[in-house]
C-alpha cells in the first residue's frame, strides 16, 4: 500500500504504476480505435483510479475487483474528456492534439460511447447488480452536468449556486463513486455509512473543481494552466462568478472582455479587491474542508479495526485537492 506521506507525487502527478488500460481490453480488429485509446490514456494522472485502489485495499477487495473498479472510473472519466473536448472545441488534451482533431469528431464520439458500453459489459460480468445500477446513475448525473454546463456557456450572470449544481453532477459524482463503489463491491451497504461517504465525495469534488477554477486566475497554478482560458472560452467559472457577485451589468461586461490578468484586475476594481475576494473564497472553502473532516470522524467510527488505514489516505486529500499542498 502507498505511503500517505508520498501522496503528492503518487496521487496527483505519477500514473506510471497504474495499468488500467491494455490493448487486450479492446478488439484487435479495430486498430484505429486502439490507436486513439493509446493516445488518450497516455499522460493521464490516474488519481481517481488510485483513490479507488486505496479504498479497495482498505476494504480487502481482491486485486481483480480493484482493477475492475479502477478501470471503470478511468474509462468513464476519459469518455467524458473525449466528449468534453469536442463540445468545447478544445484542441489540446494533456499537451497533445485532442482526439476529435486527430481522428475526426465522429470517431471521438464513437470512442467515448464505446468506453461507456465497455464499462457496463465489464461490471455486468462482475455480477453485482447494485454496483451496475449505481454506476449507471453516476453516468446519468455526469451527462446531466454536461448538459447544464453547456447551457451556461456565454452566461456571464450565472450564479455560484447554479455552478455548484453543475459541479455536484459533473465533478463530484466521479469522486463520490471512487469512495462509494468499493464499499458496494465489498457488499458493505450500511445506509448511514454510504451517506457519510457520499458527503465526503461531494466535498472532495467541490474542492477539486473550485481549486481547478482558481488555476484560471493563476492561483496556485503549479500545473501551468492557461490563464483566463475559461473566461476566453466564454465560461464564467466558480471564482469568476464569486468575484462578479454584486457587480453591475456594465462592470461584468468589462470583466468578461479581459484578455490578461492585468486588465482583469482593473475591471474587477484593482488587485487589492481581487486579493480580498480570493481570501473570502479560500475561507469559504476552508469551512468545506472542516466539514469534510467532521464527516471523516464519523466514518472512522463506522469502520472496522482492520479498515482504519483508509483514514490515512483520506485525511490529506482536501489539502492536496484544494490547496495543492504536499503532506507534512
Amino acid at each position: 500500500m502507498l505511503n500517505p506521506l508520498n501522496l503528492k507525487e503518487n496521487f496527483l502527478f505519477n500514473s506510471h504504476d497504474l495499468k488500467i488500460y491494455s490493448p487486450k481490453d479492446f478488439p484487435s480488429y479495430l486498430p484505429k480505435l486502439n490507436n486513439l485509446y493509446d493516445d488518450l490514456f497516455s499522460g493521464g494522472k490516474g488519481f481517481r483510479a488510485k483513490l479507488v485502489k486505496w479504498v479497495g485495499e482498505s476494504l480487502r477487495l481482491s486485486r481483480e475487483a480493484e482493477h475492475l473498479l479502477a478501470q471503470t472510473i478511468e474509462f468513464i472519466h476519459n469518455a467524458s474528456l473525449l466528449h468534453d473536448d469536442l463540445v468545447d472545441r478544445s484542441h489540446l488534451r494533456r499537451g497533445k492534439p485532442a482526439a476529435w482533431t486527430k481522428y475526426t469528431p465522429e470517431y471521438a464520439v464513437l470512442a467515448g460511447d464505446y468506453l461507456l458500453a465497455r464499462v457496463m459489459v465489464n461490471l455486468s460480468q462482475f455480477g453485482n447488480i447494485k454496483l451496475v445500477q449505481y454506476t449507471a446513475e453516476m453516468i446519468s448525473d455526469l451527462l446531466e452536468g454536461e448538459w447544464l454546463q453547456d447551457s451556461v456557456v456565454g452566461d456571464f450572470f450565472v450564479s455560484p449556486q447554479q455552478l455548484d449544481l453543475i459541479h455536484e453532477l459533473k465533478t463530484a459524482s466521479l469522486f463520490k463513486w471512487c469512495l462509494k463503489a468499493p464499499f458496494i463491491a465489498a457488499k458493505k451497504e450500511d445506509p448511514e455509512l454510504l451517506a457519510i461517504i457520499d458527503e465526503m465525495g461531494s466535498l472532495l469534488g467541490l474542492l477539486f473543481q473550485r481549486s481547478d477554477d482558481l488555476l484560471d486566475y493563476d492561483i496556485r497554478n503549479a500545473e501551468g494552466k492557461a490563464v483566463l482560458g475559461d473566461l476566453k472560452s466564454k465560461y464564467l467559472n466558480s471564482f469568476g462568478a464569486f468575484i462578479c457577485q454584486g457587480k453591475s451589468r456594465t462592470e461584468i461586461d468589462n470583466i468578461v472582455r479581459s484578455q490578461n490578468l492585468e486588465t482583469f484586475f482593473q475591471a474587477v476594481g484593482g488587485k487589492h479587491f481581487f486579493d480580498l475576494k480570493l481570501k473570502e473564497f479560500d475561507e469559504m472553502n476552508s469551512q468545506k474542508i472542516e466539514l469534510y473532516f467532521h464527516h471523516m470522524s464519523r466514518l472512522k467510527e463506522k469502520l472496522n479495526n482492520d479498515e482504519q488505514d483508509m483514514i490515512n489516505f483520506l485525511s490529506p486529500l482536501p489539502d492536496l485537492l484544494y490547496w495543492r499542498k504536499k503532506p507534512g
